[in-house]
């Protein structure tokens, strides 16, 4: 980082004030134990401490702050509900939720880097992974000492994820890995990565893979509009010989990959509601100091509209979420449900933050407020981990019994 850059963000961080305090129309903290809302408090402030003050200087010059990794290790961001023997915090479902809502709060494509480290690495090396591997990644992944990427996504495949090309040989050995992943977060900084791929049967299969190996690649992608504060790429596999110990042995098939999601969506529907409750804030705020016709711009019905289904939508979707984060404790929540929950939540998010960014006129179009950076970043969410429409599919289908993906 330049040294202007850095004193910009050092000047920033002294004007700026976080006061954000999240709505709870219905006493949903009611709902919680003293232990959520102590791992709450502790991640909020962490975000106000450590996130909020710098990030809109981090998003306006496409900057990943690699140090984050190893602060989000130290408050357990990664892996929260990994048992704590592989490093995680042994966390329930609640409190990974609440975590992710605070982080994303902060930044959406903060969050990415945290629940992809835990949903979508460490999660499966846990599920699917030998005890040898799960004690030789997972501690380093959950303190941040390495970083993590999943490799799922290709250039040709993306809602289509069953149509993958990358492909794997047996060379007695070793596995040969070759093809392509993109539209990864953490790819250019990841130490690992855990990569889907078809064996010579077609039969999908994880494998993971380590920085350094010879052929392993990892571009970034650049001149995004979008999570600017996140580090996207690409993992290129150009005849990797990838040592037989590192197959995940506890799953194969598509299954396992979308077990993996499930998880990562679960997280995204808490952590929308984080980036609408700041817009809502913002908002709330500004229409209390706005004044015009004499009079602050609260004043006024349709802004007093605005703000009131914006209350409305969050309570809802923080009810949807603590409902979900129960089932994801007893094992009952589904594919379907979590589904629900994704969707209308990001869309949630997204309208409050475009509501929001009107009430705030031409001022919202800055990096004074918060709204436009949650409206970009929010529009790469509601694409991945499955787009809006497919959502839409998985429930429908649900609601039918009858698939409509082909």
């Amino acid at each position: 980082m330049s040294n202007a850059v850095a004193e910009a963000q050092e000047t920033t961080k002294r004007a700026f004030q976080d006061t954000f305090e999240s709505p709870d129309f219905y006493q949903i903290d009611d709902l919680l134990t003293e232990e959520h809302l102590l791992i709450r408090a502790s991640v909020r402030d962490f975000v106000k401490r450590d996130i909020t003050p710098y990030i809109e200087d981090w998003a306006q010059n496409a900057h990943f702050p690699y140090e984050i990794v190893r602060k989000f290790g130290e408050i357990g961001a990664f892996g929260p509900t990994i048992p704590q023997q592989y490093g995680g915090g042994g966390l329930d479902y609640i409190s990974y939720g609440l975590i992710m809502q605070e982080i994303e709060r902060g930044d959406s494509g903060m969050r990415s880097t945290a629940s992809v480290q835990g949903s979508l690495v460490m999660y499966p090396i846990y599920k699917f992974g030998s005890e040898e591997q799960r004690m030789k990644y997972l501690p380093k992944l959950a303190s941040g000492e390495h970083l993590g990427s999943f490799g799922l996504t290709e250039p040709d495949h993306g809602s289509n994820p069953s149509g993958m090309t990358t492909h794997f040989k047996d060379m007695g050995d070793h596995y040969l890995l070759n093809g392509a992943k993109m539209w990864i977060s953490n790819s250019p900084h990841a130490d690992v990565a855990v990569v889907w791929a078809k064996n010579e049967e077609g039969r999908i299969h994880g494998l993971i893979v380590e920085r350094g190996m010879e052929g392993f690649s990892t571009p970034t992608t650049h001149n995004k509009w979008t999570l600017r504060a996140s580090a996207t790429g690409e993992l290129v596999f150009d005849n990797v010989k990838v040592p037989k110990e590192n197959l995940l042995p506890g799953k194969s098939g598509l299954g396992a990959p979308m077990m993996c999601l499930d998880s990562a969506r679960y997280g995204i529907a808490w952590g929308a509601i984080g980036a609408a409750m700041d817009c809502y804030e913002s908002a709330r705020k500004y229409a209390a100091e706005r004044i015009q016709f004499d009079k602050p711009i609260g004043g006024f019905q349709l802004q007093q509209k605005k703000l009131a289904e914006m209350l409305t939508e969050i309570t809802k979707a923080q009810l949807l979420n603590w409902k979900l984060g129960k089932m994801f404790n007893e094992g009952t929540a589904t594919t379907a449900q979590i589904s629900l929950a994704k969707r209308n939540n990001v869309e949630v998010a997204l309208n409050i933050a475009r509501e929001a960014r009107q009430m705030h006129g031409g001022m919202g179009i800055t990096g004074d407020y918060p709204m436009m950076r949650h409206m970009a970043n929010l529009e790469s969410v509601v694409t991945y981990e499955g787009t809006h429409d497919i959502h839409l599919l998985i429930l429908g289908a649900e609601i039918t019994g009858i698939p409509a993906f082909k």
